[in-house]
């Protein structure tokens, strides 16, 4: 089985016409729902992330500004990222799925956990919400392995279109949480050459792979799964956490590369591979971007077939 994160209590980050909106999750519940992958799953209830987890990598006034701006009735905290009322209790909710999940995968209670959240995280920076994102969850999560469940290494793989670069400055000198990243280059957010590999200790634990438009489904896939047996060797992780994005969907209207549907099926089982190579198959996922909802779903579902096929 695989523990499966959602709620409705999603639907209540209000974005209007953006396209990081609530018809994202629906298309996804709705494809799950006819798929009928849900009664194979556990369905965790769960809090929203403390004050203490969402400040091991945001600084205390950001959080406590975000939590201002969304109560005054939220609008445009930046130029890509919106909030409304309900944004900030919304967004603890998102990061405290993914820090349920790695408590309950390291525990044993399953080895694979998908959590299906919004909004994003993995642009959140520690003192700026950006690119659609408020909190970054997979950085909340790794640090709560870290520190929380005292695990000594952790994977953070990344295939949303777009660069983490949240992500990479979190653990950028870290030394104990790499970090890979498969995106569109050049792309926004500008970030993710293939030079930025980290520093001090966490010197070699950040890899980047930039793919141009254009580049062919098979090639993205060898580029990916070389540096992800390469990074996986030198980290030799306890868990693998992944920052899910379907946005390099050929037919994804903000992104977009050459991926079709089933590439996300062939891209989970390399991250399954490596996870049951150095980790006994504890993965935990968690949604990032992806805003053709109807492609989103459909790579949502062979995503989380594969997960449950683990």
């Amino acid at each position: 089985m695989t523990l499966l994160y959602a709620s409705s209590e999603f639907q209540k980050h209000l974005t209007g016409s953006h396209p990081e909106h609530p018809q994202r999750l629906r298309a996804i519940d709705a494809q799950l729902a006819r798929s009928r992958l849900p009664a194979r799953c556990t369905q965790p209830a769960w809090q929203p992330a403390t004050l203490a987890e969402l400040e091991r990598v945001h600084d205390p006034h950001y959080v406590e500004h975000l939590q201002r701006y969304a109560a005054a009735g939220g609008g445009r905290i930046e130029s890509d990222t919106v909030l409304s009322e309900r944004s900030y209790e919304v967004a603890r909710l998102a990061a405290g799925a993914a820090c349920d999940a790695v408590r309950r995968v390291v525990r044993g209670e399953d080895q694979t956990a998908l959590c299906l959240v919004r909004p994003p995280g993995h642009h959140a920076r520690p003192h700026d919400a950006m690119g659609f994102c408020l909190f970054n969850n997979v950085a909340v999560a790794a640090h709560a392995a870290l520190t929380e469940h005292r695990l000594d290494r952790v994977l953070i793989v990344d295939w949303d279109v777009h660069h983490g670069n949240g992500t990479q400055e979190m653990f950028w000198e870290n030394g104990r949480v790499g970090f890979l990243s498969i995106h569109r280059w050049p792309f926004y957010p500008g970030t993710g050459d293939a030079n930025e590999t980290g520093s001090g200790r966490g010197l070699g634990w950040i890899a980047n792979e930039p793919i141009e438009f254009g580049t062919p489904r098979e090639l993205f896939h060898d580029r990916f799964e070389r540096a992800l047996v390469a990074l996986a060797a030198k980290v030799q992780p306890q868990l693998v956490l992944l920052s899910a994005g379907f946005d390099a969907h050929r037919e994804d209207p903000i992104g977009s590369l050459e991926l079709e549907t089933e590439d996300f099926a062939r891209l989970t089982r390399s991250v399954l591979a490596i996870a049951d190579q150095h980790c006994a198959g504890r993965v935990v996922s968690v949604l990032e971007g992806g805003y053709n909802p109807v492609r989103l779903a459909e790579s949502v579902e062979v995503h989380l077939a594969e997960l449950l096929g683990s």
